[in-house]
């Protein structure tokens, strides 16, 4: 979120200079140069919020609408070549079961003409041996084939239903992404609340999601309730240093020092460029004078 808003107040400054500069031309036969970059220096300076949200959401929803077109794209060609290979399946199984009853009548026809020359049985008997003989055979093929059959449906709805959760999540990832780009549009801390609320419902193990509302939530001087959603998110995952700063806030937020000063150094391991957003961070104001805080600072190479 923070670099979100450093690339709109970037784009702000563009959209600024791009307006005004019709009104700097005009002013440059009548004013030195030197004050036209003073009164563009001024004007920058005194900005505190974007002049213009761009338009990344169009982007990123466009994507995940030709992501769910190929999603659909391979549903339909694996459904087809799936088809065809039971179909070739089915073919080839029906042909060979045709071929060997064939071969079988063939086979005891020419059996049976030898026992008849021999005699050594009658013709019922020759044809209910033949028919015992063929129905044993045939039900042993349609058998093997049938499962052969079950075994690719089998596959088959396995396959489907490995297509459907897949878009169920893509569905799913799309509304929690459309939701975090309301969240960072946002002004209201309440209407926050509830977005990052919406969030959680959707994927109750978002870590992200809890450590931004305990964000908002010491925005509403609240730092019990954000310890609460701190710890939930560092039970998700341990080394969440977002955690651990909001911890280190609330703790200030309490006057307790100690604790506050733990949290902030565990949020500063191996993260860079942190610091000074500590110095800044207005949160942590209260222990500007505490020694373990000026410590912590001459640790991390600031004082």
């Amino acid at each position: 979120m923070g670099t979100l808003k450093k690339i709109c107040q970037v784009g702000g400054v563009l959209a600024l200079l791009l307006m005004a500069q019709p009104v700097f031309a005009e002013d440059t036969a009548a004013k030195p140069e030197a004050s036209q970059e003073a009164k563009m220096e001024q004007t920058v300076d005194k900005l505190k919020a974007p002049l213009y949200t761009p338009f990344i959401e169009r982007y990123v929803l466009d994507d995940l609408k030709q992501l769910r077109i190929d999603m659909n794209h391979l549903q339909v060609n694996m459904t087809k070549q799936v088809t065809d290979r039971e179909l070739t399946a089915t073919n080839r199984a029906v042909s060979y079961a045709t071929d060997t009853v064939t071969y079988f009548f063939y086979l005891i026809a020419g059996i049976s003409s030898v026992l008849l020359l021999v005699g050594w049985t009658s013709l019922k008997d020759v044809k209910e041996r033949v028919h015992n003989f063929a129905d044993t055979k045939v039900n042993k093929v349609i058998s093997e084939y049938e499962q052969r059959l079950a075994k690719l449906e089998e596959e088959l709805n396995h396959k489907s239903v490995g297509i459907q959760s897949a878009q169920k999540r893509l569905t799913r990832y799309e509304d929690i992404h459309s939701l975090w780009l309301k969240a960072a549009q946002e002004q209201v801390p309440t209407r926050r609340l509830d977005l990052y609320d919406q969030i959680l419902r959707l994927d109750r193990d978002n870590a992200e999601a809890l450590t931004y509302k305990a964000d908002v939530v010491l925005e509403m001087n609240e730092p019990q309730w954000a310890i609460n959603l701190c710890q939930q998110a560092l039970e998700i995952d341990p080394d969440n240093s977002h955690a651990f700063y909001q911890l280190a806030g609330a703790y200030a937020l309490l006057n307790q020092p100690h604790d506050a000063i733990v949290n902030l150094e565990l949020s500063l391991k191996d993260t860079e460029g942190m610091v000074d957003q500590v110095l800044k961070d207005p949160i942590f104001e209260g222990l500007s004078e505490n020694a373990e805080f000026k410590e912590l600072l001459k640790r991390k190479g600031v004082v």
